[in-house]
């Protein structure tokens, strides 16, 4: 993990800012992550905690995130503590992931008390644990661990808290050379993986970074090269660095990163170094969480439709045989007087084919000739009737894979507000159950298109679901502003509230359009676009369904660095 002791050694330096601050208000996100907002120094900052099993960190931040509508029960219990309180103390424990923060708050008697709350930043095992220091009692946890999880170390209310087991590593800013060289067996095993076994607070791409800079040289090269980047540690001359590397893996760290190739990013401090590569990464992996149960449930839906129209057309082809049906019957009425009944076959003469071949009919025997000929009229009225239900089946079949697709394509770019608003319009059209009061809530919010600026200022609104689409297009845009959507690809409705505007806003807007649908990994996406005016929604059409027409359409590749440059324009 690139998270380190390095990296929490430098997050704690800036977080020292905070110290004396006041915890004006606490937030939970998610399920295992805190949003502090703390007034220090005559300005508020936010303190990210996180215990994501992939993502966990904790640095200050200029995100601030979406909230639940209702606190859950451990940011409830932090605020009850720790809300109002005055930050005394942040250390980082020796050279581990470990981050104690001090809280000087009051009870609910209004006597002053003490808290501790401690980060423990360890991948899959992360927790943010909020402990009484005067008994040492757990007061709770975002991840309780039960003795049945654990048999060393519980994290349960009213427990006694230990430490994480030490790891017996040596203080990588305290070791000399002697003791460096005397850890390392330079005829076995790799050195960069010694390195982490051996010392605290390194993880594998700065071990392999001290390795890279020391070359193939003598022993006194690795120590050269350790004790360099040590002191830069220990003096906190940090340099964190972002590579991205020619397969689009990101790593970061608190040194700089040589041995990598790639594009390579600098960052004033480890803050902002930490934002840029974590920032959407949590929030995507937390939507696509919650968005497992509806994805899961709209793919089974397309899949059903689509092995329904495959049935279908089967069924279809299996009625356009009943046409020798309808011959069969006229032949027998026109050749009745010749058929008696209990003939099992009548000869014919076919007079429906150029070459009037003579062919055989099957007869039932216990029925009269006119019977038979009414027999083979049924036969091919139900096959007629058959093909034209089948085809309008088809049809609907057709429109709700249609529909559901343009579900799952809003569902990729959705925030988790927007998720909701999604969940809220598949139970309204039937294909989710009702799940009660808080549904019913939310229906009273109006839906908020998200709203950018082109490099010329104009405003550009975009829908994220759609009910935000319909909304956008059919009651806030004025006739004569410009839609565009992606041409026969599920996707949002864009809109540029200006009559007059550049070939640079346009295209920003088709970039936004061709970004936030089912094309946005494409190249050479089609956009459309149009006068709101020449935008209609049939009677009786689902959320989001349009028809329009007097379109034009270009082509364009989604950029991400260009919906970010709009998306910071959108803020600012």
């Amino acid at each position: 993990m690139s998270f380190d002791g390095l990296v929490t050694r430098a997050a704690v330096r800036e977080m020292q800012t905070l110290i004396g601050g006041r915890i004006n208000k606490i937030y939970q996100p998610s399920e295992n992550e805190l949003l502090l907002q703390v007034r220090a120094q005559q300005r508020n900052h936010l303190l990210l905690i996180s215990a994501h099993p992939s993502y966990a960190r904790i640095h200050l931040t200029r995100h601030m995130t979406e909230n639940p509508l209702e606190p859950p029960m451990f940011c409830m219990l932090m605020r009850k503590h720790c809300e109002g309180g005055i930050i005394t103390a942040i250390e980082q424990v020796d050279m581990e992931r470990i981050v104690h923060i001090h809280i000087r708050a009051r009870n609910d008697l209004g006597d002053d008390v003490t808290r501790l709350l401690i980060a423990e930043i360890m991948g899959r095992h992360s927790n943010i644990i909020l402990v009484d220091p005067e008994s040492n009692h757990i007061i709770d946890a975002v991840r309780r661990v039960s003795h049945a999880v654990n048999r060393y170390r519980q994290v349960l209310p009213g427990v006694t808290y230990r430490r994480p087991p030490a790891q017996d590593k040596h203080h990588p800013l305290t070791a000399d050379e002697a003791t460096f060289i005397r850890s390392l067996d330079f005829n076995q095993g790799r050195l960069d993986r010694q390195i982490v076994d051996r010392f605290a607070g390194i993880s594998p791409v700065v071990a392999k970074e001290i390795v890279h800079r020391a070359g193939l040289g003598e022993r006194s090269r690795l120590w050269q090269a350790f004790s360099e980047m040590m002191a830069k540690i220990r003096e906190h001359r940090y340099q964190p660095t972002i590579v991205i590397s020619p397969e689009q893996k990101s790593y970061f760290s608190v040194v700089k990163l040589t041995h990598l190739k790639g594009e390579t990013k600098t960052f004033d401090s480890v803050s902002s170094c930490l934002d840029a590569f974590f920032h959407g990464k949590a929030e995507r992996d937390r939507i696509r969480q919650q968005t497992l149960d509806l994805v899961r449930k709209l793919k089974n839906e397309i899949e059903k439709n689509e092995k329904k129209i495959q049935v279908l057309e089967r069924e279809i082809r299996e009625a356009e045989k009943a046409e020798n049906a309808r011959i069969y019957g006229e032949l027998l009425t026109a050749y009745m007087h010749q058929i008696q009944r209990g003939d099992q076959v009548a000869r014919v003469i076919n007079y429906y084919d150029p070459e009037a071949p003579e062919i055989e009919i099957p007869l039932d025997p216990q029925l009269t000739p006119s019977e038979n000929a009414q027999r083979y009229f049924k036969r091919y009225n139900k096959a007629k009737a058959t093909r034209q239900w089948n085809e309008e089946q088809i049809e609907k079949a057709r429109q709700d894979i249609t529909y559901l697709e343009s579900v799952l394509a809003l569902l990729e770019n959705a925030s988790l507000k927007e998720v909701e608003q999604i969940r809220e319009e598949l139970e309204e059209e039937g294909w989710l159950r009702p799940s009660g009061k808080g549904s019913r809530r939310r229906k009273k919010e109006a839906p908020s298109p998200a709203v950018y600026h082109s490099s010329e200022g104009i405003p550009i609104l975009v829908g994220k679901n759609n009910k935000q689409n319909d909304y956008l297009t059919h009651h806030l845009a004025s006739s004569g502003d410009t839609w565009l959507h992606t041409k026969n690809i599920p996707g949002s409705h864009v809109v540029i509230r200006a009559r007059t505007f550049g070939e640079k806003t346009l295209h920003e807007a088709a970039m936004l359009a061709a970004y936030f649908s089912k094309a946005r990994h494409s190249s050479q996406v089609p956009v459309d676009y149009t006068l709101v005016k020449y935008v209609r929604k049939p009677s009786g059409a689902r959320p989001g369904f349009v028809i329009y027409d007097h379109q034009k359409t270009l082509y364009v590749t989604p950029d991400e660095s260009v919906i970010r440059q709009l998306t910071k324009k959108a803020r600012a």
